[in-house]
């Protein structure tokens, strides 16, 4: 919302007008008399008083969802907040929500999905920048039937933000179909879509069908080809007879044709993002139709069909070159985007250990694995309970990498969508660059969710702040050296030079040394604390002194996923930021 009028309706509003500024610092407030005058020039109005002055003062002005602006009325006295009108496509629920939040009201929203807690049809469009293929006019019925919960068949043939959606929120009454023969009008009344491909509903079913933009087009041009504002129209037509729909979100080209007039088209009439590469970098794509005569002029044997691949990430060619009257086109996917027999691994992050201190996106992975591979001897069973029916569930903590990488492989050749969950934040001691120069070697897609670590973990069950202004700026994560040599310029007694604070890894077994080590450089009464299973259920926590860490240690029976602590920041309350200091200024306040 970049523009809002807000219009106090009577004295009693005005105070209301003048928080709400505070949080659209850009809002204007206008008068009630105004509305008529500049209903096409604001984004949303907000009504502060009775909901049937707000009603009487919009009514000659509404023409239609797809053009008014947001409507919400809040009562005089900050208690409710209305959403009257344009409540999905308009946004005036999310400002509904927006406002109540800020104001601490009650939100009320009557639109019958949101109630129900079902899909908005009419925003998915906007909300993942999918064009709409079916008939616009179809809209207000596939609509109703939805609502009122009609079999639903929903076909995805991609992947992207927005399919993951609906997969993870399908309301019962949608059955997920894998091919356009299953739409059967004997059981579903709607079929909506989320595809590339052109597809044609059966007679009996009324049909939504979203564009997710996810093609790459590679094109060569002619020099200067005088029908380039046709171009266009041409290509798309033309993949339209081989079943694409216009999806590319991104136009790619041989750099030597940045300065072609159907380029500048693209980027200032489509506003594309159009890519450009050399010749030597599309010289070594291998493309299934080269041609020499492209090679005497430009320097590689393919300019479309190589561009789209280099532009999709080295993705699925899914219409190969087409030639026209003065250019040629091909069309990418990168895999990413794929509905296919393809493995993907997601390397998750577990956090420290309590299950509920996983990331959102973390535990949606786990819900969503066909296999999870987790660390058994660091990471809680608990935290795999959320498994799908079906889901294998196996412990790492027997099996060597190359068994590991073994089952990964399994599952990935299978299709299978698979997690690999590491304690803690798996970039820090998680061991995981050994399997992913395995997935590279072999060509397998995968991707890291991080985790609070469990230096992050200590800080909070400690309830110290590790960084003191004028004290200790530097944070430092090691370990000692046991069986795994540490570099010598990363010695401890190194390392603790800067006495800064220090949280040591893997180490209670050799705490010993340790301890020698820290003594070289920090003062023996440097706090200390040794944390086993920070936030598992037997949470331990011993606080002491440097000169007495082994013996903390030894007398509690420490051993692993003990993470030891040291430094003046442990329990410390001295030392100010100047960030709430009251004569500090900064952007967004001004000191006294």
């Amino acid at each position: 919302m970049n523009r809002i009028a807000i219009i106090p309706i009577s004295e009693a509003g005005c105070a209301i007008a003048d928080t709400l500024q505070q949080h659209f610092p850009s809002a204007d407030t206008v008068s009630r008399n105004s509305v008529a005058t500049y209903w096409n020039n604001y984004d949303a109005f907000v009504f502060i008083g009775a909901m049937g002055i707000c009603v009487r003062t919009i009514a000659p002005c509404i023409e239609d969802k797809h053009s008014d602006p947001a409507v919400v009325c809040i009562d005089s006295m900050g208690q409710h907040v209305i959403s009257v009108l344009s409540g999905h496509i308009g946004g005036a629920n999310d400002l509904t929500r927006q406002l109540s939040a800020f104001l601490g009201a009650h939100a009320v929203i009557t639109t019958q999905s949101d109630c129900a807690g079902l899909w908005a049809l009419d925003t998915l469009s906007d909300r993942f920048q999918w064009p709409i293929a079916s008939n616009n006019e179809d809209m207000n019925d596939c609509i109703f039937a939805f609502v009122n919960r009609k079999p639903t068949a929903l076909l995805l043939e991609a992947r992207d933000e927005g399919t993951d959606y609906l997969e993870s929120t399908k309301p019962d009454h949608v059955t997920i179909i894998h091919n356009i023969s299953e739409a059967d009008p004997q059981k579903y009344k709607l079929l909506i879509l989320v595809s590339p491909f052109i597809r044609n509903a059966p007679d009996g079913m009324l049909k939504l069908h979203f564009v997710p933009m996810i093609g790459t087009i590679g094109f060569g041009l002619a020099h200067h080809p005088d029908n380039y504002h046709q171009i266009k129209e041409e290509i798309d037509e033309a993949f339209a007879n081989h079943g694409i729909l216009p999806c590319s979100h991104r136009y790619c080209t041989i750099d030597v044709k940045a300065d072609e007039p159907f380029v500048k088209l693209l980027q200032e009439d489509y506003k594309a993002e159009v890519v450009f590469f050399t010749a030597d970098e599309l010289a070594m794509i291998e493309v299934p139709n080269p041609s020499t005569t492209v090679m005497k002029h430009v320097g590689t044997p393919s300019v479309c069909e190589a561009a789209s691949i280099l532009g999709s990430n080295h993705g699925q060619l899914v219409v190969p070159k087409i030639k026209g009257k003065n250019w040629t086109a091909a069309l990418a996917i990168d895999q990413k985007y794929l509905r296919r027999k393809l493995g993907f691994i997601e390397i998750v992050g577990a956090g420290p250990g309590d299950p509920d201190l996983i990331s959102v996106r973390g535990r949606k992975m786990l819900e969503r694995a066909d296999l999870i591979l987790y660390a058994g001897s660091l990471v809680p069973k608990a935290l795999t309970e959320c498994h799908k029916s079906g889901a294998v569930v196996r412990s790492s903590a027997d099996m060597n990498l190359e068994e590991q990488c073994a089952l990964i492989k399994e599952h990935y050749d299978r299709g299978h969508f698979i997690v690999r969950l590491h304690t803690g934040d798996p970039c820090i001691f998680g061991a995981i660059q050994e399997q992913m120069a395995f997935f590279d070697a072999h060509h397998m897609r995968y991707h890291i969710t991080p985790g609070i670590s469990s230096f992050l973990a200590a800080a909070a069950e400690l309830q110290s702040q590790f960084t003191i202004p004028e004290r200790c700026q530097t944070i430092i994560l090691t370990r000692g050296e046991g069986r795994t040599p540490m570099p010598e310029k990363e010695q401890l007694h190194l390392l603790a030079r800067s006495q800064s604070t220090m949280c040591i890894f893997l180490s209670a077994a050799i705490v010993d040394d340790v301890q020698r080590e820290l003594l070289q450089e920090y003062p023996e009464d440097t706090p200390v604390a040794a944390c086993y299973h920070l936030t598992w259920p037997d949470q331990k926590i011993y606080r002491g002194t440097l000169k007495n860490l082994a013996k903390i240690v030894h007398d509690n029976h420490l051993t692993l996923t003990t993470m030891l602590v040291v430094g003046e920041a442990i329990d410390n309350r001295h030392g100010l930021s100047a960030l709430y200091d009251k004569h500090f200024t900064h952007l967004f306040r001004k000191g006294e």
